[in-house]
């Protein structure tokens, strides 16, 4: 049986809860510090349905797509833009989109918002498109491998590789969580909203989770890579939940040469 502690992340990792101002704060002055970026463009109706883009200095290469976490009921991208870091620095333009959120919307619908957002961004920017995302959107950055979401054939086919970071793959043990009275998560969505469902993609696919997390994503981490036998699996080394994604603020780190590896292989 499911224990009740086992998605909490913040009470346990040392200094957790302060994670989320630093954040906030770093996601400030790395906005603070830049010109030119386009900054709330909307991809829908909702008032949470809009993107950042940054821009590289250069012409870029392709666009970096990364969907930010928070269980499908917190965050904003604003709080994210730090986050940017490493693929600016590879010449690649980043698009970071905000969504509705649970209990307003449910996890189908924030899936949808996500499908309405990918052309959107694909609009803004030519060449090839890598989809990442962290824990919840680690989970909406797979969902876009589906055929089912709808996308737009001449955006699928521009997708290059997802980077899934700690994600949530199989929902229904979340069904036991106090949170799913936010979520909502019945049995016909766990199955119909669960990546490990999903048909294996030709699109190259990295699953990176931190090796000092909560057992349940490195479970959650692996049922993914156990579905998708042609996903590469890296169980990172002294990371958490909360710093295995710093990784994408360095153009040169592990996880960066990894995924730029693939799409260069």
């Amino acid at each position: 049986m499911a224990n009740p502690t086992d998605y909490d992340n913040a009470d346990f990792i040392p200094g957790g809860p302060g994670y989320f101002a630093r954040w906030q704060a770093d996601a400030d002055a790395f906005r603070a510090a830049r010109e030119g970026d386009r900054l709330g463009l909307p991809y829908g109706d909702h008032p949470r349905e809009a993107f950042d883009l940054f821009l590289p200095a250069s012409a870029p290469k392709g666009l970096f797509v990364f969907i930010h976490g928070g269980f499908w009921r917190l965050g904003h991208r604003d709080g994210w833009s730090q986050f940017a870091g490493g693929a600016l620095a590879r010449h690649w333009a980043v698009a970071l989109p905000s969504y509705p959120l649970c209990p307003e919307v449910r996890i189908a619908d924030i899936t949808r918002s996500i499908a309405r957002a990918l052309p959107a961004m694909a609009a803004e920017v030519a060449g090839p498109i890598i989809v990442t995302g962290h824990s919840a959107g680690g989970h909406l950055s797979l969902r876009m491998l589906d055929p089912a979401v709808g996308l737009p054939s001449a955006v699928t086919e521009r997708v290059a590789a997802v980077l899934s970071i700690s994600p949530l793959s199989d929902l229904a043990p979340l069904q036991e969580m106090p949170m799913n009275a936010d979520l909502r998560i019945d049995a016909t969505e766990a199955a119909a909203e669960s990546p490990v469902h999903q048909t294996e993609p030709a699109v190259p696919v990295l699953i990176e989770v931190g090796a000092n997390e909560r057992p349940a994503f490195i479970d959650q981490a692996r049922w993914m890579a156990g579905a998708w036998p042609r996903a590469n699996l890296t169980i990172v080394d002294g990371t958490h939940h909360f710093d295995v994604i710093d990784a994408l603020r360095d153009p040169d780190s592990a996880m960066m040469q990894r995924l730029f590896a693939r799409l260069e292989a």
